[in-house]
């Protein structure tokens, strides 16, 4: 069994909205060479993935949306008919071939899927996939197929299998949650910048499941302007106590890189130290409650170039326990793009110090996400404690 695979193919890049979209897969192949670069991915770590097929996607969305989606692709679909369905608004505009593009980062994760249910390998990693904001009948957030949702269903009826979600872009996971609101047997767990300031503005604590799947959904609205400290603090304690009151099957986790405080769309103030620490506990919780069956998606990431590879860097590292890599990027990765990058590349995997001004609120933002941090795991710990 290997101990990793990495799904990829350059078609992952054919999602692409238009060149001045906040959306941007170049970052997958540029997170593929940081990591050829320094040794940590090779040729035979990397699967080509399949395209999914209409039946799959219809595990997650409506026969009459994918048809649409499809004559969006091929220029048969006016602006009045994708209304509706969110095809062709300003956050997911039509692009040709949107359906095939669609269906294969779909298909990718689901290749994922199957590498780790069937034993092939015990982790696997999609960077193309955690598109969170898909919804059944309706595109959103620069979404249009929403893999994760599609990927829990393949592995509910494919391999019984009882899933953890967990996802922790700044953006609230709406479209995995609302899809097993009220599933017993899927958890969902989403650490996001509050929706006060932030699209979608769901993600409240109060969000817990319904019928049957109450208290299988957990959602932390962090504050904006939220620093490594307090951000850790509320992943860490959540994760440890909900995998231990869930006990899943296997763990599906989101990795959006949009939490860092260069993100141009978000308001929080993360540093490379989150993204080194996110990966390392769902690995871990995964070998203590999963056999170590742990799936993993991309999502967010709007700093294409001083952000991104880094930080989805650390999550393949984890995976394949080569440690978190540490001091001078490979100069030739430098070399190669700060040609073409608009801003000055990190030389560094680390940030730079003093890369903003202290945060006058810090205590208070500290104090107000421990609340959250209680509130949200009140149950659990009232239900424990009462046995």
């Amino acid at each position: 069994m290997k101990k990793a695979v990495f799904v990829y193919s350059p078609e992952q890049l054919d999602y692409k909205f238009s060149e001045t979209h906040p959306f941007n897969q170049k970052r997958l192949e540029l997170t593929v060479d940081l990591l050829k670069s320094f040794h940590a991915l090779d040729d035979e770590d990397i699967i080509t993935p399949r395209d999914a097929t209409d039946e799959e996607l219809l595990l997650g969305h409506d026969s009459r949306y994918i048809d649409a989606v499809k004559m969006a692709g091929h220029g048969h679909l006016t602006a009045k008919l994708g209304e509706p369905f969110g095809i062709g608004t300003e956050d997911t505009p039509i692009f040709q071939n949107m359906h095939e593009a669609s269906s294969k980062i779909v298909g990718a994760t689901l290749t994922a899927c199957d590498f780790v249910m069937q034993g092939k390998s015990q982790h696997a990693l999609n960077l193309g996939g955690g598109l969170h904001h898909g919804f059944k009948a309706r595109a959103s957030g620069f979404c249009i197929y929403n893999d994760s949702t599609v990927a829990i269903k393949y592995m509910q009826q494919k391999y019984n299998a009882r899933v953890l979600y967990i996802d922790t872009d700044a953006h609230h996971g709406d479209g995995v949650q609302w899809s097993f609101y009220d599933d017993p047997n899927v958890c969902t767990v989403s650490i996001h910048e509050t929706g006060r300031y932030l699209f979608p503005g769901t993600g409240a604590v109060t969000e817990r499941g319904n019928g049957s799947g109450y208290g299988t959904s957990f959602n932390f609205p962090i504050d904006a302007f939220t620093e490594d400290e307090s951000f850790l603090d509320v992943y860490q304690t959540a994760l440890k106590e909900i995998t231990a009151y869930f006990k899943p099957d296997v763990i599906l986790s989101q990795n959006g890189a949009d939490a860092h405080y260069f993100d141009p769309l978000t308001h929080l103030c993360g540093t490379m130290n989150i993204y080194r620490e996110i990966p390392k506990l769902a690995h871990e919780l995964a070998h203590e409650f999963c056999d170590g069956k742990w799936i993993a998606v991309g999502g967010g990431g709007y700093d294409i170039w001083r952000v991104v590879p880094r930080a989805w860097s650390m999550v393949w590292t984890e995976m394949t326990d080569k440690g978190t890599p540490i001091g001078n990027i490979p100069q030739s990765w430098l070399d190669q793009w700060q040609k073409e990058s608009p801003v000055r590349l990190i030389p560094t995997w680390d940030d730079p110090e003093n890369m903003y001004d202290p945060i006058p609120r810090k205590a208070e933002i500290s104090e107000k996400n421990q609340q959250i941090l209680d509130k949200a795991l009140y149950q659990i710990r009232t239900k424990q404690n009462s046995h």
